[in-house]
C-alpha cells in the first residue's frame, strides 16, 4: 500500500490516465469487431439476395402456378443454409417459411417498413419474439411484373457470433488487466524515483531549519529535482557565508566602537581629575571631539544602510553640477591626501556636467569612493577624477594606483559587511550603501581592478535636462524604485 502523499498522487493519476485510454481503445475495438462480424453476415445475405432474387423472379411466373406453388418455387430458389427464409406480404404477414412454422401474427420489426419504403434491402438485429434467441433479419422486396409485392426475409441466429464477441471481450479485458498491472509497477517505480529525492531534500531542509548548515543534498538528481537540490545547497552556502560576514562585522564594529569610546572615556577621566595646563586640556578635548565625530559617522552609516534596506531613504532631487561637487570633495579630503603625499587631479571633457539628483547623497557617494582611493593608494601616487559626457549620461571615474583588488574579492566587494582587509577598520557597508544610492539615482556603478596595479570606480548618472519633464523635487526612494 502506497502511503498518502505525492507518490500516491503520481501513481493514481498515471494509472487513471492509462486506464481511461485503454477503456477508450477497448470500446472502439469492441464496436469495430462487432460491426465487422455483423457486417460480414449482412453482406453474405445481401450478396446472396443480389445473385438469386432477379433470376428467381424471371424463372417463375404467378400465372403458371397457384400462389402456394409460386411461393414454394420462390422459397426453393432463395433459401440459404443456416438461415430461415420467410416470404411475407406487404402487411408483414408470413405467407410461407422455410422452417415450416406458421405465424399467427404479422412481423412488426423495423426491417419490414424500411424495405418497403426504400424498395431495397433492410437489416434488423434483436431477439426472436418466440424463443428470445439473438437474431439478424435481412429483408428485401420482391415485386412481380403484375405489381404484386412480396418480402423475402432471412432470419439467422447470431448467438455464436455473440459468444465469439464475448470471448474476444474477455481476452481483451485480460490483456488490459495485465497492462494495468505493468503500469502500476512502472508508476510505483516512477513515483519512488521522484519521491525518494524529494524526501531526501525535505530531510536535509529540516536539518537546515534546525541550524545545521553543514549538511548538503547528495545525489546526482536530474532536471528540476537536481536544480532544487543545487539551489538548497547554494542557499546553505550563502547562509554560512552571510553568518561569517555578520560575525566578522560584529567583531569589526565592536572594535570600531570600542576604540573611540576608550579614548573618550580615558581623556574624560583624565580631564576630570584636573591639574592639567590649558594646552593638554585642549589636546584632550580635541581627541574627544574627533572620536565623537568618528562614532557619529559609524552610527550614520548604519542608519543609512537601515533606511536603504527598508526603502525609507528620502532624496531631495534637483540639478547638481558634478564638476563643482567633485571640487568640493577634493577640498574636503585634501588634508588626508597630504598625509600620504597623494595628489588629486580633476579632469573634465566638456563644459556642463549637470545631473538630476540629491546633492548631499551624491556627495556621500563620491566622498566614499575618493576616501577609499586615498586609503588604499601608495604614497606619492596620483588619483585621477575624470568627468565625461556619454549620450545622455555623465560618467565619473575615480582611478587610483594603489594596492588593487584580486578578481575573487572584486566580485564581493560591494556586498554588505564585506571587507577585503578586515584589519583596516570600518563597517564594510560603504560600497554597499554607495551602490544602492547610485541605483536610487537610476545610475550604474562599475569597478575594475588589478592586484598591485590599482582600481578604477566608474559612476554613470543620467544627464540633467531642463524643461517641464523634470521630476518631483522630493521623491521617496522606495516609491519610484
Amino acid at each position: 500500500m502506497i502511503k498518502k502523499g505525492i507518490g500516491r498522487q503520481i501513481v493514481l493519476h498515471y494509472f487513471i490516465v492509462i486506464f481511461l485510454a485503454l477503456m477508450l481503445v477497448e470500446v472502439v475495438f469492441l464496436f469495430a469487431i462487432r460491426a465487422y462480424y455483423y457486417d460480414t453476415i449482412y453482406n453474405m445475405v445481401s450478396n446472396h439476395i443480389g445473385a438469386t432474387a432477379r433470376s428467381a423472379l424471371i424463372s417463375t411466373s404467378a400465372g403458371d402456378y397457384t400462389e402456394t406453388e409460386y411461393l414454394n418455387q420462390i422459397l426453393g430458389l432463395l433459401k440459404l443454409p443456416e438461415a430461415e427464409l420467410q416470404i411475407l406480404d406487404g402487411k408483414g404477414e408470413v405467407l410461407i417459411s422455410s422452417s415450416g412454422f406458421e405465424s399467427d401474427k404479422p412481423v412488426q420489426t423495423s426491417d419490414i417498413p424500411q424495405a418497403l419504403a426504400s424498395g431495397g434491402t433492410a437489416k434488423w438485429i434483436g431477439r426472436q419474439a418466440t424463443t428470445g434467441e439473438p437474431v439478424m433479419a435481412v429483408t428485401t422486396t420482391l415485386q412481380q411484373s403484375g405489381g404484386q409485392v412480396y418480402l423475402a426475409r432471412f432470419v439467422t441466429s447470431i448467438e455464436k457470433v455473440n459468444q465469439r464477441l464475448t470471448e474476444i471481450t474477455l481476452v481483451s479485458l485480460a490483456i488490459i488487466a495485465v497492462i494495468l498491472f505493468i503500469v502500476l509497477i512502472v508508476s510505483i517505480g516512477l513515483a519512488n524515483s521522484i519521491v525518494r529525492p524529494i524526501n531526501n531534500i525535505i530531510a536535509v531542509s529540516a536539518q537546515m531549519a534546525k541550524g545545521r548548515f553543514d549538511v548538503r543534498v547528495e545525489g546526482d538528481y536530474r532536471y528540476e529535482l537536481g536544480e532544487m537540490g543545487s539551489t538548497l545547497n547554494y542557499m546553505a552556502e550563502e547562509i554560512v557565508r552571510s553568518n561569517q560576514i555578520k560575525d566578522d562585522f560584529i567583531s569589526s564594529i565592536s572594535h570600531e566602537l570600542r576604540t573611540p569610546l576608550t579614548s573618550i572615556k580615558g581623556w574624560s577621566e583624565t580631564l576630570d581629575s584636573g591639574g592639567y595646563d590649558p594646552d593638554e586640556t585642549r589636546i584632550g578635548m580635541g581627541i574627544i571631539s574627533k572620536e565623537t565625530e568618528r562614532l557619529i559617522g559609524l552610527v550614520e552609516e548604519l542608519l543609512d544602510f537601515s533606511k536603504l534596506q527598508q526603502n525609507e531613504m528620502k532624496l531631495t532631487m534637483g540639478r547638481v553640477e558634478l564638476k563643482e561637487l567633485l571640487k568640493e570633495i577634493v577640498l574636503n579630503v585634501w588634508a588626508k591626501a597630504e598625509l600620504k603625499k597623494v595628489q588629486l587631479r580633476l579632469e573634465a571633457e566638456g563644459e556642463s556636467f549637470a545631473v538630476y539628483g540629491d546633492a548631499n547623497r551624491l556627495k556621500q557617494v563620491f566622498l566614499n569612493i575618493v576616501d577609499n582611493a586615498i586609503k588604499f593608494s601608495h604614497e606619492s601616487s596620483v588619483i585621477v577624477l575624470h568627468l565625461v559626457q556619454e549620450d545622455g549620461w555623465v560618467r565619473t571615474s575615480v582611478q587610483d594606483h594603489g594596492i588593487g583588488i584580486d578578481e575573487q574579492n572584486l566580485k564581493r566587494v560591494k556586498d554588505r559587511f564585506f571587507q577585503v582587509n578586515t584589519q583596516g577598520g570600518g563597517t564594510g557597508l560603504g560600497l554597499a550603501i554607495t551602490q544602492q544610492l547610485v541605483e536610487l539615482h537610476e545610475g550604474e556603478l562599475d569597478m575594475t581592478s588589478e592586484l598591485g596595479v590599482g582600481t578604477t570606480v566608474s559612476v554613470k548618472l543620467p544627464f540633467f535636462e531642463e524643461g517641464p519633464a523634470v521630476r518631483e523635487s522630493q521623491t521617496e526612494a522606495g516609491g519610484e524604485q
